[in-house]
């Protein structure tokens, strides 16, 4: 996978690419959940050095679960049509509003029910991306730390677990009913609220996911919020696709 060519990031990108279309597994394991960490050298650009990655894909369930989530089953909604939105308006304009920097707290999305604790994962001591564990915070979502702070400057990435082979539907099993215009709103840790406003909301195959346009850097503060869905695979135990909502900040609070 590429970096966008309009990146504002220089010197290197990571990228975490959804199993198990190729390679060996590697990475921490969750009901089936697994991740790969690769290096891939960033190219050009303007602007100053930031972090971002390129490809958060969370899979869900597992072949050792399978039959768990298979009976009985509960299909998370697809977005519809009406809330693709459009690719041109992913990138944002510059001079938009922007925020200082400041670690986000939690997530709200009151038109889907959401309101959770934001986790700061990062990467393991294998140099693996982290992912909500089993547990307590698993029906958490997590910001990924290597990625910018919700309200600054580029694509901030949230992930969050569509559901588990033991616990039903999880944190963002709603996500692919969000529209354009529907609001999330993220608490940061200096009391301020940033606000942002879905642009697009859209189902991509993981064998095909578009990491330019979900993960190439804006001109403006931007959120990408990141989820499995599609139909399950019984032979793999997997998610077919992922499930990305584009969104901008508007306001804040």
């Amino acid at each position: 996978m590429a970096l966008c060519c309009r990146s504002v990031v220089r010197s290197w990108l990571l990228e975490v690419v959804c199993w198990p279309s190729v390679g060996v597994w590697i990475g921490q394991s969750h009901g089936g959940s697994r991740v790969e960490l690769k290096r891939v050298k960033r190219r050009g650009g303007r602007g100053p050095a930031a972090v971002t990655v390129a490809g958060v894909l969370l899979v869900i369930g597992g072949a050792t679960a399978v039959a768990g989530v298979i009976v009985g089953q509960d299909h998370a909604p697809l977005p519809s049509a009406f809330a693709a939105g459009s690719v041109d308006s992913f990138a944002g304009s510059v001079g938009g509003l922007v925020l200082a920097p400041s670690p986000p707290r939690a997530i709200d999305i009151s038109v889907i029910g959401v309101h959770s604790n934001l986790q700061h994962l990062g990467l393991t001591a294998e140099n693996t991306p982290e992912v909500p564990p089993p547990g307590p915070h698993y029906d958490e979502a997590a910001w990924f730390k290597y990625s910018p702070v919700p309200g600054s400057l580029g694509a901030a990435v949230i992930v969050g677990h569509v559901d588990s082979a033991t616990g039903g539907r999880s944190v963002f099993f709603n996500l692919g009913k969000l529209r354009p215009g529907d609001e999330v709103l993220v608490t940061r840790a200096d009391g301020s609220v940033a606000v942002f406003t879905v642009d697009g909301v859209r189902r991509y195959p993981k064998g095909g996911f578009p990491s330019l346009t979900v993960y190439g850097s804006t001109g403006n503060a931007a959120l990408r919020l990141i989820t499995c869905g599609g139909e399950f695979d019984r032979a793999t135990g997997h998610y077919l696709d992922s499930i990305v909502v584009f969104a901008s900040l508007t306001d804040t609070r």
